[in-house]
């Protein structure tokens, strides 16, 4: 039996960054991992870096099979560094295989028919989410059904994609694959485009999509799916009438969900929320105190920095004043790197209204943006909502280029408690795209 002072099951973003945090600080660190393709977590190795590699070459007319070979170069790279910042620490032991708990405080571990059992003091669990798979008929069977890991992996483009789920993921990889070359087809089964988003929004993004040749079928009910010699055809419902489509890829975009299984939390006394999330409070332990969990394990936001936030929860739990909470993310901004990319933060204007609050409204063009000019990415506009009795920013939505940058700026004004006055009068550097922010909130009156 071997013992530490705590164990990290899964080497994802909060885990890792804990792990250094934990050694550093001379304690004997466990980090367990599941496999040698994960060092660092789904961030480096299956989600944000991979895919805005990829999004960055498509945009820079790369060829597709050059930009994979770039891509996996990358992430070796980074996967690599990872292991060897853990690995190389003194304190810390990086143990791949299947974790599982035996009690609160006990941990199996096996790997190739080798079984450990480690106990700690303190456990982390970091095990991140996985893919949702509907229960379609044909969809299990099929040879050309991908996840959004494995579909990156694709050496030769696919001709014909067909998206199942019209949500973030799905949009940046029709947005990704229709730039290099594939005819994409998003099969929704919402109504709405994008719901969270305001109309104008989502129409705008819906008009770009257009343009870019992706096709986009509301209300589409997938029904199966049956391979046939050179790809396969899939069968779905809209408004009640069938419709068939043949395509050579099919990717399932139909949401993520934590990933707990095998973990056999019940052993360790370790409940989950009826979404099949682990159960934690605002300094994120479980309801065992000594278990904590940390990234989208919990539920909740799937985004690395909320993971990297978990962190400075943890480390403020265990060794600060306990002032640091969940209770604290209020103003979360997010980016979708479609093309251009669509960022916000904040409330939109729908849910304002819904709200009952007395706001303003300012929106601005991407074309009367010098930058936008310069670099030629006129596409899309900016828009703000601004509380009309406080003049506090509420909210902004960024569908330009290099809105993932300008709306960080946004947010920290926002989270400030800045009015918008603030940011209409900034001094910013030009050309740039920040500085349309000047622009932007001077229509509010």
């Amino acid at each position: 039996m071997n013992k530490f002072d705590a164990i990290i099951i899964g080497f994802g973003k909060g885990g890792k960054t804990l792990a250094t945090e934990l050694a550093n600080r001379k304690w004997k660190v466990a980090v367990i991992e599941r496999s040698k393709k994960m060092y660092g977590g789904t961030c480096i190795n299956i989600a944000c870096i991979p895919t805005k590699s990829l999004a960055y070459q498509a945009h820079q007319g790369e060829d597709y099979i050059e930009a994979v070979h770039n891509k996996d170069q990358l992430i070796s790279s980074l996967r690599q560094k990872n292991y060897d910042n853990l690995n190389q620490n003194e304190n810390i032991e990086v143990i791949n295989g299947e974790a599982s708990f035996l009690s609160d405080h006990e941990v199996q571990v096996k790997d190739a028919g080798e079984t450990k059992i480690l106990t700690a003091d303190k456990i982390f669990i970091n095990t991140g989410a996985e893919t949702v798979i509907p229960t379609i008929d044909g969809i299990q069977d099929s040879k050309f059904v991908y996840t959004s890991t494995s579909i990156m992996d694709l050496k030769e483009l696919p001709t014909k994609l067909a998206i199942i789920g019209g949500g973030y993921i799905g949009l940046e990889f029709a947005s990704i694959y229709s730039q290099f070359g594939s005819q994409v087809t998003v099969l929704e089964g919402s109504s709405k485009f994008i719901p969270k988003e305001d109309r104008d929004v989502a129409d705008a993004v819906l008009q770009t999509f257009t343009k870019k040749n992706i096709e986009v079928k509301l209300n589409a009910k997938v029904i199966g799916m049956k391979d046939v010699k050179d790809g396969t055809v899939i069968s779905f419902s809209i408004d009640g009438a069938i419709q068939e489509l043949k395509v050579d890829a099919v990717l399932v975009a139909t949401g993520r969900k934590p990933n707990i299984e095998g973990l056999n939390l019940e052993a360790a006394g370790v409940e989950v929320t009826d979404r099949g999330a682990i159960k934690v409070d605002p300094s994120l332990k479980t309801t065992v105190p000594h278990i904590w969990a940390l990234g989208d394990v919990k539920g909740g936001l799937q985004f690395t920095y909320i993971s990297l936030d978990d962190y400075r929860i943890v480390r403020n739990d265990l060794f600060g004043d306990h002032s640091h909470t969940t209770n604290d993310r209020d103003v979360v901004p997010y980016s979708v790197f479609i093309d251009p990319p669509l960022s916000r933060v904040g409330i939109s204007e729908e849910a304002a209204v819904e709200q009952g609050l007395e706001i303003k409204v300012a929106k601005l063009p991407a074309a009367a943006i010098p930058r936008a000019r310069l670099i030629n990415e006129t596409e899309g506009f900016l828009k703000a909502i601004v509380d009309a009795k406080t003049n506090k920013i509420l909210g902004a939505t960024l569908f330009c280029a290099e809105s993932s940058e300008v709306i960080n700026i946004v947010s920290m004004a926002i989270q400030t408690g800045q009015d918008f006055t603030f940011l209409r009068d900034h001094i910013f550097t030009h050309p740039t795209m920040s500085e349309a922010l000047n622009d932007l909130f001077s229509q509010i009156k």
